[in-house]
């Protein structure tokens, strides 16, 4: 199974921009503290500057967060980023002439929906400024 590590790397964008806005804010610095590559982290800010959470200068290496980092919910950008947006998956393969086969995805399906919206409802709740201080804070006590 791959997982898409595009979530966490948006937020560390995010975080990164805040943290060291007076440093270097280049694609290829970031990409070196996710251990990616520019080109991934270009993609990513693109989504971010699309939804309206950051800005960028063509040809100037000065991305800025265009909303208080307080009122970017964490789904603010989930939503933001370009990936599958259903944090689970029903298999569309089972055998319908078994009893489980034939009703699971529909049993299922009204499983993730509720467990789908409280977690959008807890990612509203947690921001950018609380990861970012919680990164903070981390660091001092190391």
């Amino acid at each position: 199974m791959k997982y898409s590590y595009k979530l966490s790397d948006a937020i560390h964008i995010l975080t990164y921009l805040i943290i060291y806005k007076d440093g270097d804010l280049s694609s290829k610095m970031i990409a070196a503290s996710i251990e990616s590559n520019a080109s991934t982290v270009r993609n990513l800010m693109s989504d971010l500057r699309s939804a309206g959470l950051i800005t960028t200068r063509a040809g100037s290496a000065t991305p800025a967060l265009s909303i208080a980092p307080e009122k970017i919910s964490i789904l603010d950008v989930y939503k933001a980023i370009n990936m599958d947006h259903d944090l689970l998956h029903i298999d569309p393969k089972t055998n319908p002439q078994c009893v489980v086969g034939g009703n699971i995805q529909a049993v299922l399906d009204d499983a993730y929906t509720e467990i789908q919206q409280s977690a959008f409802q807890k990612m509203d709740e947690i921001t950018i400024a609380d990861i970012t201080e919680g990164i903070l804070q981390r660091h001092q006590q190391s």
